[in-house]
């Protein structure tokens, strides 16, 4: 005789926060990207819960000169970009959009490791300095994430990101700052970088929505980050 399958409880909320961030990878497989930041998020709506997916600032052209807020139109530069904008449309009606910038934590590859081993290996290091951003602590991110959710506030486009800006040369001097690692930044641009995607000039991102979650400062953040690890 064959057993009944197992009774699984669906999921009352998916946090989705899987996806293909290899900016430039992604230039060079194009439907690998989309298989993961699309086709992967239609897979997690298919489940018919309400459902937080995480997006970017790269949906943005960078061509704006103030802040980016939710009723912008997106303009994705990259395979990256337009991937996650088409991320955002396979999410569904209910769904929180949160889109947010520049993410560092103290677990995974990201700026701030990268910028902490350098720093400790050399005297100097070549950051951009014609991209200007928020960078945002993953730790707030999540705080003001759960704040979105618990509050019950509408599905649709949030933008959360911290608190002021910067270029990735500030960003690289606060680091060695606030570690006391003496390296010093050469600030170089983006043309001299010569990475395949295009970026993004200016994609701070604040939002329109007056009960939106607010997060601190990135200073704060990247101290909070150095405590921890």
């Amino acid at each position: 005789m064959s057993l009944p399958p197992p009774l699984v409880a669906a999921p009352d909320l998916v946090l989705h926060a899987a996806a293909w961030t290899d900016v430039d990878g992604a230039e060079d497989d194009p439907q690998g990207a989309a298989a993961v930041n699309v086709g992967g998020t239609a897979n997690v709506a298919s489940l018919g819960v309400p459902l937080v997916y995480f997006s970017t600032d790269y949906v943005f052209d960078g061509t704006k000169r103030e802040p980016y807020v939710e009723s912008d139109a997106p303009n994705p530069q990259s395979v990256y970009g337009r991937t996650k904008l088409h991320g955002e449309a396979a999410a569904g009606e209910r769904a929180w959009i949160v889109r947010s910038s520049w993410l560092f934590g103290e677990t995974g590859q990201n700026f701030v490791r990268t910028m902490l081993r350098l720093g400790a290996e050399r005297d100097e290091v070549a950051v951009v300095d014609d991209q200007r951003g928020s960078p945002t602590y993953v730790g707030h991110l999540a705080k003001a994430t759960r704040e979105l959710v618990e509050r019950g506030l509408p599905f649709g486009r949030w933008h959360l990101a911290a608190e002021g800006d910067c270029t990735w040369a500030d960003f690289a001097e606060a680091i060695f700052e606030e570690a006391g690692l003496e390296c010093r930044v050469r600030r170089i641009t983006t043309e001299e970088l010569g990475r395949p995607a295009p970026r993004p000039a200016y994609s701070v991102l604040r939002s329109e929505h007056p009960d939106a979650p607010q997060l601190p400062h990135w200073r704060e953040g990247l101290r909070e980050c150095l405590q921890r690890l």
